[in-house]
């Protein structure tokens, strides 16, 4: 394939060379190791870049987040350009957008969805659509993307594309595409492999590709070129923010009319929250152009293109800069409503500060503040008290993310137990409802209807995938999904696949599930003893093991029954003078429990806390005092 083999400055390109995509699909469909593929055979890269690649380090150019390396995610919208001349010798500048594919990070999926003018819907050829699929292309659909279809993993041995091909049909059907959108091409490929086959090369097991270059061809002939306002006055919405210690923030957007260059006198006009339109007077510092991976100094971006400024102070996602005769800014970057709140408030536990290098109310404030300016879709409010935050996102899969974040960067902090957000409608209360999909073996598929059918999910469909697969779809409300994932891998022994999206409000109804189990919880602080430990071993499953630091009020396992009971888990055997007759015996103590951050978001309860520090995890009560959680049970009950 011909392509640009060394890095150089970017050059200008006519709207009619350029072309504005995204990626989108479900997680782990392989979306990103196909971007990582035509940056490779692009010629993005130096000779020991695709030797690394070649080694089997796919998917990790585009992901370079450490949490979207560890969990196989995409969590932060990223792009890239790549060039790419065809058979006739028209060269072509391609902006690849990578979408992340979990609705928790659907303000991610908007926002850049404004910046393309066509998608590429990478779809597993086992798995189909998923409810993830369903969601962003819901959301490319409404921005008025046309969708062409990339049947990736072709190379599984239980690849079954044409019924792939034909669900896919079936959903854009679901969700009121019109014709022209139906009658989208399809590309089959094996992004691992760096393959790719039209339809007309024939069956895939017969004619496996050596590259991929139909898939370029399918972004140059069917992505249509950026529609550019007719007149010289630029225009350029920001959708994604950056930040540099030697410039400050970096408003990153696409240039809608006119064109924006380095030293330009420009006005930023922002949405106010009354309607009304706030502007000033700036001036572009630096311009960037996209080029492969990176960022390069330009003198000029024309209209249709990607391009990010510094020097305008206040920018923010959402604003419009634009020349100083504009009067009317872009409509703003629109996103779907938080579905889950969480209370954000300072650890106040005997072991506050030990760990963490950010311990105060003042400091968690202006963390908050500052994710506030890229991640649209959080929001955050104060407390009870000047100690706490209400905040609020799209999912427990959302707030875990930026929770691990802030802890990684040294922040400690106390979570609360996650609360579905109720919006009410023509005078009823309503809580949202999501679409619930299950893969799990056939031998579960019983276990995991009880567990769903117990939290008054309904099915709606089920269906064999394989011999051994079963594909399960249930409406279920949002708090009855807080908890389920953790047992629904218990009970399917791990194997289980669980995926979930918003669908739509409905009236609430019936008591939110509640934990069966009651907690055991520390009366004693000091270090676990072996002990301790060893006579509570038929009581329920601890959380902690021997030499552990706990306090009083530390939730330390959980008991076989539903009460909550107090523990001295530091006591010690009492010395004696008198030999004991099981003296020789040999103690096996039990593995404790693990539990990490999500998994404790969905465990604890409203009367419960989650301990956070950059180096442990650990529950605890609201009220540390075990008598004054006795006088606030009475005061409840009476």
């Amino acid at each position: 394939m011909q392509a640009s083999q060394e890095a150089h400055a970017p050059r200008a390109t006519r709207a009619g060379h350029l072309r504005n995509v995204a990626i989108i699909a479900h997680v782990d469909h392989g979306k990103t190791t196909l971007v990582d593929q035509l940056l490779k055979q692009s010629g993005n890269f130096r000779v020991g870049e695709l030797e690394k690649l070649e080694g089997g380090q796919h998917g990790l150019i585009m992901d370079s987040n450490p949490l979207e390396r560890e969990r196989g995610i995409t969590i932060l919208s990223k792009n890239c350009a790549v060039n790419y001349t065809d058979p006739d010798g028209a060269e072509f500048r391609i902006n690849i957008i990578d979408t992340p594919g979990h609705a928790d990070f659907g303000g991610e999926v908007e926002r850049v969805l404004r910046m393309a003018d066509g998608c590429l819907l990478v779809v597993d050829a086992f798995e189909g659509p998923m409810p993830q699929t369903r969601f962003v292309l819901a959301k490319a659909l409404e921005a008025g993307l046309r969708p062409a279809l990339v049947v990736n993993k072709c190379d599984r041995p239980d690849a079954d594309p044409d019924r792939v091909v034909t669900e896919v049909f079936d959903l854009l059907v679901e969700l009121g595409a019109d014709d022209h959108t139906l009658d989208f091409p399809v590309v089959y490929t094996s992004a691992k492999g760096g393959w790719a086959l039209n339809e007309a090369d024939g069956p895939v097991t017969d004619h496996p590709g050596t590259d991929m270059r139909p898939v370029f061809e399918l972004i140059v002939n069917y992505v249509p070129a950026p529609k550019v306002e007719v007149g010289p006055e630029l225009r350029m919405l920001i959708t994604t923010l950056d930040y540099s210690d030697y410039v400050g923030r970096i408003g990153i957007g696409r240039v809608f009319g006119g064109a924006v260059t380095r030293g330009q006198r420009v006005v930023l006009l922002k949405h106010q929250p009354d309607g009304t339109i706030k502007r000033t007077n700036a001036k572009i510092g630096k311009l960037l152009a996209f080029e492969g991976l990176g960022r390069r100094e330009a003198e000029r971006v024309e209209a249709g293109d990607l391009a990010a400024v510094t020097g305008v102070e206040g920018i923010d996602i959402g604003d419009t800069v634009a020349d100083p005769a504009v009067e009317t800014p872009l409509p703003p970057v629109t996103v779907d409503e938080p579905t889950i709140s969480m209370i954000f408030r300072i650890n106040d536990s005997p072991f506050a500060g030990q760990d963490g290098e950010f311990v105060t109310s003042r400091q968690l404030g202006e963390r908050l503040k500052r994710e506030l300016q890229h991640n649209v879709a959080l929001r955050v409010e104060p407390g009870l008290t000047t100690d706490e935050f209400f905040v609020s996102g799209r999912g427990v899969l959302h707030l875990g993310i930026l929770l691990e974040t802030m802890r990684r960067e040294g922040y400690e902090l106390s979570i609360g137990k996650p609360v579905v957000i109720q919006r009410e409608i023509n005078g009823v209360m309503c809580e949202p409802v999501e679409r619930l999909v299950i893969d799990c073996p056939n031998e579960h598929v019983g276990s995991v209807m009880q567990l769903v059918g117990e939290r008054k999910g309904d099915l709606l469909k089920m269906e064999a995938r394989s011999e051994t697969l079963s594909h399960l779809v249930f409406d279920i409300t949002s708090r009855a999904l807080i908890g389920l994932r953790g047992r629904i891998m218990t009970s399917t022994q791990g194997e289980g696949l669980m995926h979930h999206t918003f669908d739509r409000f409905e009236p609430v109804s019936g008591e939110p599930p509640s934990r069966q189990n009651g907690v055991m919880i520390a009366t004693e602080a000091g270090p676990v003893t072996a002990y301790a430990v060893e006579g509570l071993h038929d009581r329920g499953v601890l959380f902690v093991k021997p030499g552990d630091q706990v306090y009083a009020g530390q939730v330390v396992g959980e008991h076989n029954k539903a009460n909550d009971i107090p523990v001295n888990i530091t006591r010690l055997k009492a010395l004696t003078n008198i030999r004991s007759a099981n003296k020789e015996a040999t103690v096996t103590l039990k593995t404790p429990r693990s539990m990490s951050l999500e998994q404790s978001i969905e465990y604890i309860e409203d009367d419960e806390l989650i301990e956070l520090t950059p180096k442990v995890v650990r529950l605890r009560k609201r009220l540390l005092d075990e008598g004054a959680r006795r006088r606030h049970e009475r005061k409840g009950k009476g």
